[in-house]
């Protein structure tokens, strides 16, 4: 990508001047080059997660523009302001889109997407697209879950495993804990990495009984970075036992919001003992990119049959 992407910021009121730790930054972003009036094919994925939205629009499978906010009460409302925001200042409509492809928990309730199609399927996709034809192994970390997908060079399923818990390993109990600790969200990975030694980990795999543990750590006088550090770590450990499940290979790359949790990461790096897979692409925006290039996929197959039906 050429430019910065536009942001919302991390921080604000929730009424009487009440910080809101866990706001995450919501950004958008357009190709400042890419004409869409010259394209033969404009796709579209939106996934609608619980607890963020994105989406983004290709022209002839580049990325043109994109969205990342927060998924509202609505998975209608959510879908059609992603859309919007990333559209917005571009000239293009949704009415102009060819094909759009819903995805996400609320993928059935994109109003405007021509076909939906499962997240980890547009994970692998869009993952494919964002790290390469390398990459072998996907963990999706969302709001909800965190999926395992082992995939092909083309990006195609080969297997997945999902976690069996509640939000304990996923960005939702990341907003918990950084409301929780009072440190903004951005910050609770680096800060997690600033104790000397490693802390045993939270036992707790509920959210709920995880943030009471931390609690009464606190009251024993634990500082925060130890109690982050201490549930970073018990986070990690529980996706690398789901990725073991499916088997996970060196080429793997991480997608959804925890991956911009270093603290989180670094402790998953550390248990593999190799590295994830970089990318430039916001690592939040796998599903969405994959979706897009779904629905290319599927807009193509649809002119090619009509032209064979028409020959």
């Amino acid at each position: 990508m050429t430019q910065a992407a536009e942001s919302k910021g991390t921080s604000g009121a929730a009424g009487a001047g009440m910080k809101e730790y866990w706001r995450w930054e919501e950004s958008r972003w357009h190709h400042p080059s890419i004409d869409w009036r010259e394209g033969q094919i404009l796709s579209a994925g939106v996934d609608v997660g619980s607890v963020s939205s994105q989406a983004a629009v290709m022209v002839d499978g580049v990325l043109f523009a994109y969205s990342s906010m927060r998924t509202g009460s609505s998975s209608p409302d959510s879908a059609r302001r992603a859309m919007l925001w990333a559209l917005e200042g571009t000239g293009l409509t949704v009415d102009e889109l060819h094909y759009v492809v819903g995805t996400g928990y609320g993928r059935v309730n994109v109003p405007f997407a021509h076909k939906t199609i499962t997240e980890i399927h547009c994970h692998a996709r869009g993952g494919n697209f964002m790290y390469g034809d390398r990459v072998r192994t996907i963990l999706d970390m969302g709001g909800q879950d965190c999926k395992a997908i082992r995939c092909d060079d083309r990006g195609k399923v080969l297997a997945f495993q999902m976690n069996d818990k509640c939000a304990a390993g996923t960005g939702r109990g990341m907003e918990v804990f950084a409301d929780l600790l009072q440190v903004p969200i951005a910050q609770v990975g680096p800060l997690s990495l600033t104790v000397a030694e490693e802390p045993p980990p939270v036992s707790s795999t509920c959210v709920v009984f995880a943030k009471s543990e931390a609690s009464g750590l606190l009251r024993k006088g634990w500082p925060r970075e130890r109690v982050l550090a201490a549930y970073c770590g018990a986070m990690a450990r529980r996706v690398v036992a789901l990725l073991e499940r499916v088997g996970v290979e060196r080429e793997f790359a991480i997608t959804g919001g925890i991956a911009k949790n270093a603290g989180v990461v670094q402790r998953i790096e550390r248990e593999l003992g190799f590295a994830s897979m970089k990318s430039d692409v916001d690592s939040q925006l796998a599903g969405a990119l994959g979706a897009a290039l779904l629905g290319l996929g599927l807009e193509q197959k649809r002119r090619a049959s009509s032209e064979g039906v028409n020959a």
